[in-house]
């Protein structure tokens, strides 16, 4: 779908998912992910970058597993430790992956993923046209209700240097694997988050897509 597609149904307030593809399960198991390896980190930041064009070929399993946990895993299971900081250790800043087979909610602690909603809601991540094709897109949610040690006035802020870091682990992670990624914010907030279900509390910050490139 166009941009001014999208636009135009956004402002009609019509601009809505698509019935989901493919096998949909209530929780997705995934392989353990691979946390060893790569490449050494200033190699990857050497080849850090955004790209905005994608194959729509599905991600493996294994590739899906270790970019989840590259964005916000744990990575220190006596204390729950992420991937990513978060103040106060609130880790209020959830990962939703939209997928042809539904919307999901990654589960660090089972490193699962959990099904929101049976549906497609990839082209209302963006009004970008690459997001309706390309085979992931993911939405950082923050949820207000586990910030309540951190004044109200800073929460947003909290949470968008939270999201930020995942976004960046993301990037790298897709460096080292071959991956492409860009991290967006143009977007029908309103249309994606009640797409996605979402309740007063929570709030999108960024969208991200992922893909095989294109060339």
């Amino acid at each position: 779908m166009s941009t001014l597609s999208k636009m135009a149904l956004g402002m009609l307030g019509q601009l809505h998912g698509q019935p989901a593809s493919g096998d949909v399960l209530e929780e997705l198991p995934l392989p353990a992910a691979q946390t060893s390896g790569g490449l050494p980190l200033m190699d990857a930041l050497q080849r850090r970058h955004s790209e905005r064009e994608f194959r729509p070929t599905a991600l493996t399993a294994q590739q899906l597993a270790d970019l989840l946990w590259a964005t916000a895993g744990i990575n220190r299971p006596a204390d729950d430790g992420r991937t990513a900081p978060s103040a106060m250790h609130a880790q209020e800043v959830d990962v939703y992956v939209a997928l042809p087979q539904g919307l999901y909610r990654y589960e660090p602690k089972r490193h699962v993923l959990l099904l929101m909603k049976a549906e497609d809601v990839r082209r209302v991540t963006g009004y970008q046209d690459f997001v309706d094709d390309a085979p992931l897109d993911l939405v950082y949610v923050a949820d207000h209700g586990r910030m309540k040690m951190i004044p109200a006035a800073m929460r947003e802020s909290y949470a968008s240097i939270a999201a930020g870091a995942m976004a960046q682990n993301l990037y790298l992670y897709c460096a080292s694997a071959g991956l492409v990624t860009v991290v967006r914010a143009w977007f029908d907030r309103q249309a994606l988050a009640q797409a996605m279900g979402l309740t007063p509390d929570q709030q999108i910050l960024l969208t991200q897509t992922v893909g095989n490139p294109k060339g």
